[in-house]
């Protein structure tokens, strides 16, 4: 008796799961490693949990001198610097 390998049937179904799969292994670890946990942990989370790995990095809070916190402290001394210059003008 032959085994027939139907590997077309669910080609492109797996091809795409995959795909979710390791973008959001990619996604989990390029968050925490902005919010300042480093690559292995994003990686080990996107890895096991898959999408629900990249969700519970989004709420995750960042560390005081990560990346994340210094581009939120960037952002707000601009608006402060916007508002300062537009008060000037006036």
């Amino acid at each position: 008796m032959a085994v027939l390998i139907i590997a077309a049937d669910v080609g492109a179904k797996a091809f795409y799961l995959l795909m979710i799969w390791l973008a959001s292994a990619i996604g989990a670890s390029e968050l925490s490693k902005r919010k300042g946990y480093g690559e292995k942990w994003g990686l080990g989370t996107g890895l096991l949990l898959s999408f629900v790995g990249l969700i519970i990095w989004i709420f995750v809070p960042a560390r005081a001198e990560s990346p994340w916190r210094q581009r939120q402290a960037r952002k707000a001394a601009a608006v402060d610097a916007a508002e300062l210059a537009e008060e000037r003008k006036s």
